[in-house]
């Protein structure tokens, strides 16, 4: 069984290895694979967006711990999730939204509460070590999820930016910076002749090395999106480019 784990703690403190050591301490036998700790901190969209673009080429029946938690000790709730062939535990922030649109299928949610499975805790600000790392072990031994809790009817929360079809173009947004600098944008991936930024026409490539050097390009990237790129450079320095900022892509054979 794999537990993947996803947060916005960084690798300095401590934190995730707390997560591992009482997952392991629950199922010695479990696998863990790291997803990312280098989410920036709070930042629900930007987490949700790369559980969204990985989860898919995890074995089925994974069980995903998602945890960037501002609201940690709040009136949020931890919960667990079945959605598809896979599981789901974190807060209830929105930062599960977009994988559970994706798999589209009705998700079956509970309120982690079971005292026999959450840690006693001295405090009220590492739901990751103290709840959700105890319950996904639990749930990699086999537990099943009402075990864990009373039922719960999952609602969205996250305001993702969808982009806006226009006749032959389609209107969207820099959501995400990779480490790179590439910026990906709110497009889903399609078979577009070209794009427009700051009002100057963007190349569409196949592949990053076919883009134009020292210029931006669009491509289709692995996030499964279109990225604004510059070969073999940051193009979020290069160009200062800002969450937000608008782009356009077009299906025809001209832009204009």
């Amino acid at each position: 069984m794999v537990v993947a784990i996803l947060t916005d703690f960084g690798t300095a403190d401590g934190f995730v290895s707390a997560m591992k050591g009482v997952i392991l301490s629950v199922n010695p036998s479990v696998s863990i694979v790291d997803i990312s700790h280098e989410v920036q901190p709070f930042d629900i969209m930007e987490g949700a967006l790369i559980l969204k673009a990985h989860y898919r080429y995890f074995p089925k029946g994974t069980i995903f711990i998602a945890v960037v938690d501002p609201g940690v000790g709040s009136e949020r709730l931890p919960l667990a999730i079945k959605c598809g062939s896979y599981f789901f535990v974190g807060p209830d922030n929105g930062i599960m939204d977009l994988v559970l649109k994706d798999i589209k299928e009705p998700p079956s949610a509970v309120v982690i509460e079971n005292k026999g499975v959450i840690l006693p805790r001295i405090n009220n600000t590492f739901h990751g070590r103290d709840i959700f790392a105890p319950a996904a072990a639990f749930l990699s031994k086999g537990e099943k999820l009402e075990n864990l809790g009373s039922s719960y009817r999952y609602n969205f929360k996250l305001k993702f930016p969808d982009a806006q079809i226009e006749e032959n173009r389609i209107l969207g947004e820099i959501i995400y910076f990779d480490r790179f600098g590439n910026a990906v944008t709110n497009i889903p991936c399609g078979n577009f002749r070209c794009g427009m930024f700051r009002e100057e026409i963007i190349k569409v490539v196949s592949h990053f090395q076919a883009g134009e050097r020292g210029k931006l390009n669009l491509t289709c990237g692995s996030f499964g999106f279109m990225e604004l790129f510059v070969p073999m450079e940051n193009a979020k320095e290069l160009f200062n480019l800002r969450k937000g900022e608008k782009v356009k892509v077009f299906g025809k054979k001209t832009c204009l």
